[in-house]
Protein backbone atom coordinates (compact mmCIF):
# COMPACT_ATOMS: atom_id res chain seq x y z
CA UNK A 1 0.00 0.00 0.00
CA UNK A 2 1.24 3.23 -1.03
CA UNK A 3 -0.41 6.87 -0.11
CA UNK A 4 -3.44 4.75 0.81
CA UNK A 5 -3.79 2.44 -2.49
CA UNK A 6 -3.03 -0.52 -3.05
CA UNK A 7 -0.38 -1.97 -5.59
CA UNK A 8 -0.80 -5.07 -7.68
CA UNK A 9 2.23 -6.49 -5.09
CA UNK A 10 -1.19 -7.46 -2.87
CA UNK A 11 -2.75 -9.86 -5.35
CA UNK A 12 -2.17 -12.99 -6.72
CA UNK A 13 -2.99 -12.74 -10.66
CA UNK A 14 -2.89 -16.28 -11.86
CA UNK A 15 -5.67 -17.16 -13.32
CA UNK A 16 -8.32 -13.65 -12.30
CA UNK A 17 -9.40 -12.01 -14.91
CA UNK A 18 -8.02 -7.76 -14.64
CA UNK A 19 -9.43 -5.21 -15.90
CA UNK A 20 -7.01 -2.80 -16.62
CA UNK A 21 -7.53 1.28 -17.47
CA UNK A 22 -4.72 2.59 -18.67
CA UNK A 23 -4.31 5.72 -21.24
CA UNK A 24 -2.54 5.23 -24.03
CA UNK A 25 -4.14 8.04 -26.09
CA UNK A 26 -1.94 9.28 -29.20
CA UNK A 27 -1.91 11.61 -31.85
CA UNK A 28 -3.50 9.47 -35.03
CA UNK A 29 -2.89 9.50 -38.64
CA UNK A 30 -6.19 8.17 -39.78
CA UNK A 31 -5.50 8.29 -43.43
CA UNK A 32 -2.96 5.54 -42.64
CA UNK A 33 -4.43 4.72 -39.57
CA UNK A 34 -1.29 4.44 -37.43
CA UNK A 35 -0.30 6.43 -34.66
CA UNK A 36 2.16 9.26 -35.11
CA UNK A 37 3.82 8.95 -31.41
CA UNK A 38 3.31 5.95 -29.23
CA UNK A 39 5.20 7.59 -26.19
CA UNK A 40 2.01 6.75 -23.92
CA UNK A 41 1.76 3.63 -24.97
CA UNK A 42 5.33 2.34 -24.03
CA UNK A 43 4.53 3.72 -20.92
CA UNK A 44 2.15 1.96 -20.22
CA UNK A 45 3.56 -1.96 -21.26
CA UNK A 46 5.63 -2.38 -17.68
CA UNK A 47 2.01 -2.81 -16.08
CA UNK A 48 0.58 -5.11 -19.26
CA UNK A 49 3.34 -7.57 -18.93
CA UNK A 50 3.37 -7.82 -15.45
CA UNK A 51 -0.12 -8.75 -15.61
CA UNK A 52 0.11 -11.04 -18.64
CA UNK A 53 3.66 -12.61 -17.22
CA UNK A 54 1.62 -13.60 -13.98
CA UNK A 55 -1.12 -15.27 -15.36
CA UNK A 56 -3.92 -12.67 -15.48
CA UNK A 57 -6.22 -12.21 -18.43
CA UNK A 58 -6.01 -8.61 -19.12
CA UNK A 59 -8.72 -6.73 -20.57
CA UNK A 60 -7.49 -2.80 -21.37
CA UNK A 61 -9.91 0.19 -21.76
CA UNK A 62 -8.70 3.13 -23.04
CA UNK A 63 -10.28 6.23 -24.55
CA UNK A 64 -8.99 7.28 -27.89
CA UNK A 65 -9.08 11.84 -28.90
CA UNK A 66 -10.11 14.54 -26.65
CA UNK A 67 -14.08 14.30 -26.67
CA UNK A 68 -14.44 18.24 -27.15
CA UNK A 69 -15.74 17.45 -30.48
CA UNK A 70 -16.97 14.07 -31.43
CA UNK A 71 -15.20 14.15 -34.20
CA UNK A 72 -11.72 13.85 -32.72
CA UNK A 73 -12.77 9.85 -31.43
CA UNK A 74 -10.97 7.12 -33.05
CA UNK A 75 -11.06 3.13 -32.80
CA UNK A 76 -8.28 2.01 -30.61
CA UNK A 77 -7.26 -0.67 -32.90
CA UNK A 78 -4.10 0.39 -34.44
CA UNK A 79 -2.92 0.82 -30.61
CA UNK A 80 -3.09 -3.02 -30.39
CA UNK A 81 -1.06 -2.89 -32.82
CA UNK A 82 2.01 -1.15 -31.42
CA UNK A 83 0.99 -2.97 -28.53
CA UNK A 84 1.74 -6.32 -29.73
CA UNK A 85 4.71 -5.39 -31.23
CA UNK A 86 6.23 -3.61 -27.59
CA UNK A 87 5.03 -6.54 -25.88
CA UNK A 88 6.81 -9.26 -28.28
CA UNK A 89 2.64 -11.14 -28.00
CA UNK A 90 -0.36 -10.60 -29.51
CA UNK A 91 -2.92 -8.04 -28.74
CA UNK A 92 -6.07 -9.40 -29.14
CA UNK A 93 -8.92 -6.34 -30.10
CA UNK A 94 -12.68 -6.15 -30.74
CA UNK A 95 -14.82 -3.26 -32.04
CA UNK A 96 -16.95 -3.32 -29.07
CA UNK A 97 -16.49 -1.97 -25.38
CA UNK A 98 -19.02 -3.34 -23.13
CA UNK A 99 -21.51 -5.05 -25.20
CA UNK A 100 -22.05 -8.98 -25.90
CA UNK A 101 -19.65 -9.19 -28.14
CA UNK A 102 -17.16 -7.45 -26.02
CA UNK A 103 -18.28 -9.96 -22.69
CA UNK A 104 -18.12 -13.37 -25.24
CA UNK A 105 -14.60 -12.44 -25.90
CA UNK A 106 -13.51 -11.37 -22.04
CA UNK A 107 -15.11 -14.81 -20.86
CA UNK A 108 -13.26 -16.89 -23.53
CA UNK A 109 -9.55 -15.20 -22.21
CA UNK A 110 -6.99 -17.84 -20.82
CA UNK A 111 -4.10 -16.93 -18.51
CA UNK A 112 -1.61 -14.63 -19.94
CA UNK A 113 -3.37 -13.50 -22.93
CA UNK A 114 -4.33 -9.82 -23.59
CA UNK A 115 -7.70 -7.68 -25.04
CA UNK A 116 -8.15 -4.28 -25.87
CA UNK A 117 -11.48 -3.25 -25.80
CA UNK A 118 -12.52 0.05 -28.54
CA UNK A 119 -12.51 3.36 -27.63
CA UNK A 120 -14.33 3.47 -24.06
CA UNK A 121 -15.43 7.22 -25.46
CA UNK A 122 -18.05 5.52 -27.71
CA UNK A 123 -20.00 4.74 -24.76
CA UNK A 124 -21.99 7.96 -23.95
CA UNK A 125 -21.15 7.77 -20.10
CA UNK A 126 -17.58 8.08 -21.01
CA UNK A 127 -17.87 11.58 -22.74
CA UNK A 128 -16.99 14.70 -21.03
CA UNK A 129 -20.51 16.59 -21.22
CA UNK A 130 -21.60 13.11 -19.69
CA UNK A 131 -19.04 13.90 -17.03
CA UNK A 132 -19.61 17.92 -16.67
CA UNK A 133 -23.75 18.04 -16.72
CA UNK A 134 -24.66 14.79 -14.56
CA UNK A 135 -21.94 15.14 -12.11
CA UNK A 136 -22.56 11.67 -10.71
CA UNK A 137 -21.24 10.31 -7.55
CA UNK A 138 -18.75 7.42 -7.92
CA UNK A 139 -21.50 5.41 -6.46
CA UNK A 140 -23.93 6.39 -9.50
CA UNK A 141 -20.87 5.61 -11.62
CA UNK A 142 -20.87 2.29 -10.33
CA UNK A 143 -24.51 1.85 -11.71
CA UNK A 144 -23.80 3.00 -15.22
CA UNK A 145 -23.80 0.15 -18.35
CA UNK A 146 -20.03 0.19 -18.34
CA UNK A 147 -19.79 -1.03 -15.34
CA UNK A 148 -22.78 -2.89 -15.34
CA UNK A 149 -21.92 -4.81 -17.49
CA UNK A 150 -17.91 -5.69 -17.36
CA UNK A 151 -17.25 -5.27 -13.63
CA UNK A 152 -19.39 -9.06 -13.16
CA UNK A 153 -16.72 -10.60 -15.48
CA UNK A 154 -13.66 -9.61 -13.45
CA UNK A 155 -11.77 -9.98 -10.45
CA UNK A 156 -9.46 -6.91 -9.93
CA UNK A 157 -9.81 -3.26 -11.33
CA UNK A 158 -5.93 -2.09 -12.00
CA UNK A 159 -5.64 1.85 -13.22
CA UNK A 160 -2.32 2.65 -14.86
CA UNK A 161 -4.19 5.87 -16.39
CA UNK A 162 -2.44 8.57 -14.24
CA UNK A 163 -2.53 11.20 -17.02
CA UNK A 164 -6.28 10.67 -16.69
CA UNK A 165 -6.47 10.61 -13.23
CA UNK A 166 -8.12 14.58 -13.07
CA UNK A 167 -11.85 12.82 -14.85
CA UNK A 168 -14.62 11.69 -13.05
CA UNK A 169 -15.77 9.13 -15.32
CA UNK A 170 -16.97 5.33 -14.88
CA UNK A 171 -14.39 3.62 -16.64
CA UNK A 172 -11.36 5.37 -14.21
CA UNK A 173 -14.17 5.43 -10.66
CA UNK A 174 -16.50 3.45 -10.90
CA UNK A 175 -14.79 0.31 -10.86
CA UNK A 176 -13.48 0.75 -7.99
CA UNK A 177 -16.62 0.85 -6.33
CA UNK A 178 -17.36 -2.80 -6.63
CA UNK A 179 -14.02 -4.36 -7.29
CA UNK A 180 -11.08 -5.05 -5.30
CA UNK A 181 -8.78 -1.86 -6.81
CA UNK A 182 -4.82 -1.12 -7.74
CA UNK A 183 -2.88 1.53 -9.13
CA UNK A 184 -0.67 -0.44 -12.05
CA UNK A 185 2.91 0.69 -12.20
CA UNK A 186 3.42 3.81 -14.22
CA UNK A 187 0.64 5.60 -11.64
CA UNK A 188 2.67 4.04 -8.80
CA UNK A 189 5.76 5.74 -10.51
CA UNK A 190 4.27 9.35 -11.37
CA UNK A 191 2.41 9.95 -8.28
CA UNK A 192 5.93 9.12 -6.51
CA UNK A 193 7.95 10.95 -8.35
CA UNK A 194 5.71 14.43 -9.12
CA UNK A 195 4.74 13.83 -5.40
CA UNK A 196 8.39 13.89 -3.66
CA UNK A 197 9.43 17.01 -6.06
CA UNK A 198 6.50 19.17 -5.10
CA UNK A 199 7.24 18.24 -1.27
CA UNK A 200 11.07 19.63 -1.71
CA UNK A 201 12.11 20.93 -5.28
CA UNK A 202 15.23 21.92 -5.39
CA UNK A 203 15.42 26.24 -6.48
CA UNK A 204 15.17 28.18 -8.42
CA UNK A 205 11.89 26.30 -9.50
CA UNK A 206 10.52 27.17 -12.90
CA UNK A 207 7.38 26.58 -14.38
CA UNK A 208 6.72 26.82 -17.94
CA UNK A 209 3.05 27.26 -19.04
CA UNK A 210 1.76 27.43 -22.84
CA UNK A 211 -0.51 25.80 -24.79
CA UNK A 212 -4.22 26.33 -24.61
CA UNK A 213 -5.45 24.31 -21.83
CA UNK A 214 -6.69 27.55 -19.94
CA UNK A 215 -8.22 26.35 -16.53
CA UNK A 216 -5.81 23.95 -15.83
CA UNK A 217 -2.55 26.27 -15.94
CA UNK A 218 -4.38 29.02 -13.84
CA UNK A 219 -6.02 26.30 -11.40
CA UNK A 220 -2.07 25.39 -10.84
CA UNK A 221 -0.19 29.08 -11.26
CA UNK A 222 -1.44 30.15 -7.72
CA UNK A 223 -0.86 27.43 -5.87
CA UNK A 224 2.21 26.95 -7.02
CA UNK A 225 3.18 30.75 -6.29
CA UNK A 226 1.69 31.14 -2.89
CA UNK A 227 3.06 28.02 -1.62
CA UNK A 228 6.27 29.17 -2.87
CA UNK A 229 7.09 26.41 -4.72
CA UNK A 230 7.45 28.43 -8.07
CA UNK A 231 9.94 31.43 -8.03
CA UNK A 232 9.55 32.18 -11.96
CA UNK A 233 6.50 31.49 -14.28
CA UNK A 234 6.94 31.76 -17.78
CA UNK A 235 4.47 32.01 -20.08
CA UNK A 236 3.81 31.13 -24.08
CA UNK A 237 0.70 30.06 -25.91
CA UNK A 238 -2.62 31.22 -25.15
CA UNK A 239 -1.85 31.62 -21.33
CA UNK A 240 0.71 34.18 -22.44
CA UNK A 241 -2.09 36.05 -25.02
CA UNK A 242 -4.15 35.68 -21.98
CA UNK A 243 -1.60 37.75 -19.62
CA UNK A 244 -0.95 40.09 -22.12
CA UNK A 245 -4.54 41.04 -22.31
CA UNK A 246 -4.66 41.99 -18.97
CA UNK A 247 -2.17 43.80 -19.05
CA UNK A 248 -3.81 45.85 -21.80
CA UNK A 249 -1.22 44.90 -24.55
CA UNK A 250 -2.10 44.51 -27.77
CA UNK A 251 -1.78 40.61 -29.30
CA UNK A 252 -4.41 41.13 -32.37
CA UNK A 253 -7.51 41.07 -33.17
CA UNK A 254 -7.44 37.02 -34.74
CA UNK A 255 -6.06 36.46 -30.86
CA UNK A 256 -8.25 38.41 -29.04
CA UNK A 257 -11.30 36.90 -31.10
CA UNK A 258 -10.06 33.60 -30.69
CA UNK A 259 -10.10 33.92 -26.99
CA UNK A 260 -13.41 35.67 -26.75
CA UNK A 261 -14.93 32.71 -28.49
CA UNK A 262 -13.81 30.27 -26.59
CA UNK A 263 -15.30 31.79 -23.51
CA UNK A 264 -11.92 32.42 -22.13
CA UNK A 265 -12.51 36.06 -22.10
CA UNK A 266 -13.15 35.39 -17.79
CA UNK A 267 -9.43 34.15 -17.58
CA UNK A 268 -8.19 38.04 -18.64
CA UNK A 269 -9.35 39.93 -14.86
CA UNK A 270 -8.03 36.22 -13.23
CA UNK A 271 -4.65 36.82 -15.07
CA UNK A 272 -4.77 40.22 -14.17
CA UNK A 273 -5.29 39.62 -10.36
CA UNK A 274 -2.20 37.11 -10.58
CA UNK A 275 0.26 39.49 -12.01
CA UNK A 276 -0.82 42.14 -9.40
CA UNK A 277 -0.63 39.83 -6.62
CA UNK A 278 2.35 38.32 -7.23
CA UNK A 279 4.74 41.05 -8.65
CA UNK A 280 8.19 39.70 -10.56
CA UNK A 281 7.28 35.45 -10.41
CA UNK A 282 5.19 35.80 -13.68
CA UNK A 283 7.11 36.54 -17.07
CA UNK A 284 5.16 37.61 -19.42
CA UNK A 285 6.64 37.79 -23.40
CA UNK A 286 8.40 40.79 -24.76
CA UNK A 287 7.89 39.66 -28.34
CA UNK A 288 5.12 38.01 -30.22
CA UNK A 289 5.64 36.08 -33.43
CA UNK A 290 2.77 36.10 -36.28
CA UNK A 291 2.76 35.00 -39.94
CA UNK A 292 2.33 37.06 -42.84
CA UNK A 293 2.28 35.73 -46.54
CA UNK A 294 3.60 32.96 -45.46
CA UNK A 295 6.44 34.32 -43.79
CA UNK A 296 7.56 34.76 -39.87
CA UNK A 297 7.05 38.33 -38.36
CA UNK A 298 7.80 39.10 -35.20
CA UNK A 299 6.91 42.73 -33.30
CA UNK A 300 8.35 43.87 -29.95
CA UNK A 301 5.52 44.06 -27.76
CA UNK A 302 3.79 47.78 -27.52
CA UNK A 303 3.90 47.74 -30.91
CA UNK A 304 2.01 44.95 -32.14
CA UNK A 305 0.20 45.12 -35.23
CA UNK A 306 -3.92 45.34 -34.72
CA UNK A 307 -4.66 42.79 -37.17
CA UNK A 308 -2.56 39.93 -36.69
CA UNK A 309 -2.97 36.51 -34.77
CA UNK A 310 -0.14 35.99 -32.57
CA UNK A 311 1.10 32.25 -32.89
CA UNK A 312 4.30 32.35 -30.95
CA UNK A 313 6.60 34.07 -28.80
CA UNK A 314 9.38 36.09 -30.27
CA UNK A 315 12.99 35.52 -30.24
CA UNK A 316 13.93 38.06 -27.79
CA UNK A 317 11.41 36.55 -25.26
CA UNK A 318 12.39 32.66 -26.30
CA UNK A 319 16.54 33.78 -25.47
CA UNK A 320 15.17 35.19 -22.04
CA UNK A 321 12.89 32.51 -20.90
CA UNK A 322 16.35 29.97 -21.57
CA UNK A 323 18.17 32.01 -20.00
CA UNK A 324 15.96 31.72 -16.77
CA UNK A 325 15.90 27.88 -17.33
CA UNK A 326 19.37 27.05 -17.76
CA UNK A 327 19.81 29.47 -14.27
CA UNK A 328 17.14 27.03 -12.54
CA UNK A 329 17.48 23.83 -10.55
CA UNK A 330 14.07 22.63 -11.48
CA UNK A 331 11.88 22.84 -14.05
CA UNK A 332 8.16 21.98 -14.85
CA UNK A 333 7.10 22.52 -18.40
CA UNK A 334 3.48 22.19 -19.48
CA UNK A 335 2.17 23.19 -22.92
CA UNK A 336 4.19 24.60 -26.17
CA UNK A 337 5.26 28.85 -26.68
CA UNK A 338 3.28 28.39 -29.76
CA UNK A 339 1.91 26.32 -32.66
CA UNK A 340 5.32 24.35 -32.89
CA UNK A 341 3.96 22.02 -35.75
CA UNK A 342 4.99 24.26 -38.40
CA UNK A 343 7.67 25.60 -39.30
CA UNK A 344 7.37 29.31 -39.24
CA UNK A 345 5.96 29.59 -35.89
CA UNK A 346 8.26 26.83 -33.80
CA UNK A 347 10.89 29.04 -33.31
CA UNK A 348 10.13 29.74 -29.36
CA UNK A 349 9.28 26.21 -28.51
CA UNK A 350 12.19 24.89 -30.42
CA UNK A 351 14.41 27.24 -28.55
CA UNK A 352 13.28 26.84 -24.76
CA UNK A 353 13.27 23.04 -25.54
CA UNK A 354 17.03 23.33 -26.41
CA UNK A 355 17.52 25.08 -23.46
CA UNK A 356 15.22 22.00 -21.48
CA UNK A 357 17.69 20.06 -22.87
CA UNK A 358 20.64 21.83 -21.99
CA UNK A 359 20.12 22.62 -18.30
CA UNK A 360 21.60 20.90 -15.42
CA UNK A 361 18.13 21.59 -13.61
CA UNK A 362 15.70 18.49 -12.84
CA UNK A 363 13.37 18.71 -15.72
CA UNK A 364 9.71 17.75 -15.47
CA UNK A 365 7.79 17.72 -18.57
CA UNK A 366 3.93 17.13 -18.96
CA UNK A 367 1.16 17.05 -21.16
CA UNK A 368 0.65 15.46 -24.45
CA UNK A 369 2.10 18.26 -26.71
CA UNK A 370 4.77 19.03 -24.55
CA UNK A 371 5.67 15.14 -25.06
CA UNK A 372 5.07 15.28 -28.90
CA UNK A 373 7.55 18.62 -29.06
CA UNK A 374 10.29 16.68 -26.82
CA UNK A 375 10.12 13.79 -29.54
CA UNK A 376 9.88 15.78 -32.29
CA UNK A 377 13.57 18.08 -31.21
CA UNK A 378 14.63 14.27 -30.18
CA UNK A 379 15.19 15.81 -26.44
CA UNK A 380 13.29 12.18 -24.69
CA UNK A 381 16.65 10.79 -23.16
CA UNK A 382 17.87 14.52 -22.20
CA UNK A 383 14.90 15.18 -19.61
CA UNK A 384 14.59 13.87 -16.07
CA UNK A 385 11.53 12.83 -16.24
CA UNK A 386 8.23 12.64 -18.96
CA UNK A 387 4.68 12.73 -16.85
CA UNK A 388 2.16 11.18 -19.31
CA UNK A 389 -0.30 13.58 -17.76
CA UNK A 390 -1.10 16.70 -18.19
CA UNK A 391 -4.02 18.28 -16.77
CA UNK A 392 -3.58 15.27 -14.29
CA UNK A 393 -0.30 16.89 -13.84
CA UNK A 394 -1.42 20.15 -13.52
CA UNK A 395 -4.75 19.56 -11.35
CA UNK A 396 -2.20 17.05 -8.78
CA UNK A 397 0.08 20.01 -8.64
CA UNK A 398 -2.82 22.37 -7.45
CA UNK A 399 -2.97 20.08 -4.05
CA UNK A 400 -6.48 18.91 -5.34
CA UNK A 401 -7.08 15.30 -4.63
CA UNK A 402 -7.75 13.76 -7.71
CA UNK A 403 -10.92 11.80 -8.90
CA UNK A 404 -9.20 8.69 -9.32
CA UNK A 405 -6.74 8.92 -6.49
CA UNK A 406 -10.06 9.35 -4.25
CA UNK A 407 -11.73 6.08 -5.68
CA UNK A 408 -8.48 3.70 -4.93
CA UNK A 409 -8.34 5.24 -2.00
CA UNK A 410 -11.71 3.78 -1.31
CA UNK A 411 -11.32 0.80 -2.45
CA UNK A 412 -8.15 -0.17 -0.45
CA UNK A 413 -10.84 0.80 2.62
CA UNK A 414 -13.57 -0.87 1.45
CA UNK A 415 -11.89 -4.26 0.28
CA UNK A 416 -9.32 -4.72 2.86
Amino acid sequence: MRFGIRTIDEFELEGKTVLCRVDINQPVDRKNNTLKDITRIKASVPTIKELSDKGAKVVLLAHQGSDIEYKNFYTTQPHSVVLSQLLGREVQFIDDVCGPAAREKIRSLKNGEILLLDNVRFVSEEQTLFELKLCLTHEQQAQTQLVQKLAPLADLYVCDAFAAAHRDQPSLCGFEQVLPSAMGRLFEKEYCVISELMENPAHPCTFVLGGAKISDAFMMMETVMSKGVADTVLTGGLVANIMLAAMNEEIGSGSMEFILKSNYGEYIEKAKELYLKYPGIIKVPNDLAYVKDGKRCEAVVGNVPEDITATDIGSATAKLYSNIIKESRTVFINGPMGIFEAEETELGTKTVWNALGETEAYTVVGGGDSITATNKYGLTEKMSYICTGGGALIRFLTGEELPVVKALRHAAEKFK
